[in-house]
């Protein structure tokens, strides 16, 4: 049994092509997506047409849910008062991609589950508890075990950081998906997570960026030039 666990796609066409031929190669007999489908990228619409047409199952991802309940962005944002600028930010993008999808396509993103459990595997794109908080890989064993333990499987997946890991946890494993865009590890190739057997495989995944870059000069997203900033670096930046 080979499962495929594909997240963090935030809008990136480009990226999502290679992703899918790749797929074709490493040939899963189950593919999920972890959420952050379409925010933050130059073809919103078309990734989640696509995902819909792929009839894949996932769950809901923080960037899904501030696009259909604005006021999350809100309630996360008064936890770091700091970032406002970038907060603000986001906003903007979000409003952009909003009116962009409609309100069909928001009611779907709205339906995701929060968790999905095919034993021995949960995934969730953040922890169990919140799509928007989620330990960092270098989180002890005891805050893994804390957080991940309560879905009561030994293979506990998420995504949401932007760096993927693999890790042993008092005899469950915790793996991260990495992301197929705007990667935060300084590896600027998409990433995503492969169960061969359930051993759990990241792949990394080379793309087009020049012809991804193209297309969010011209896709009128708002901030569309930090974007490209991540896209380029593979690591977070300001905008």
């Amino acid at each position: 049994m080979r499962i495929a666990i594909v997240s963090d796609i935030h809008g990136n066409l480009t990226a999502f092509e290679a992703v899918l031929a790749d797929l074709r190669a490493a040939s899963p007999d189950l593919i999920f997506h972890g959420g952050d489908l379409a925010q933050g990228g130059s073809s919103p619409t078309a990734i989640v047409d696509r995902i819909r047409d792929l009839g894949w199952p996932g769950v809901l991802g923080n960037t899904d849910e501030l696009l259909f309940r604005p006021e999350s962005l809100t309630e996360f944002a008064k936890q770091s008062p700091n970032l406002q600028s970038l907060f603000a930010a986001v906003e903007e993008m979000a409003a952009a991609t909003r009116e962009a999808l409609g309100e069909e396509r928001l009611a779907w993103l709205q339906a995701l589950p929060r968790k999905q459990i095919r034993d021995p595997l949960a995934l969730v794109h953040a922890s169990p508890d919140s799509p928007w908080r989620a330990p960092a890989p270098e989180a002890s064993d005891a805050e893994l075990e804390s957080v991940y333990a309560p879905l009561g499987q030994p293979i506990a997946i998420y995504a949401h950081i932007h760096r993927s890991f693999i890790r042993n946890v008092e005899g469950m494993i915790v793996a991260n998906t990495g992301s197929v865009s705007l990667s935060y590890d300084g590896d600027r190739r998409a990433a995503y997570l492969l169960l061969d057997e359930y051993k759990p495989i990241i792949r990394r995944v080379e793309y087009d960026l020049d012809k991804e870059l193209a297309a969010l000069s011209t896709c009128g997203l708002p901030h569309s030039d930090w974007i490209a900033k991540i896209l380029s670096s593979g690591s977070p930046q300001m905008p």
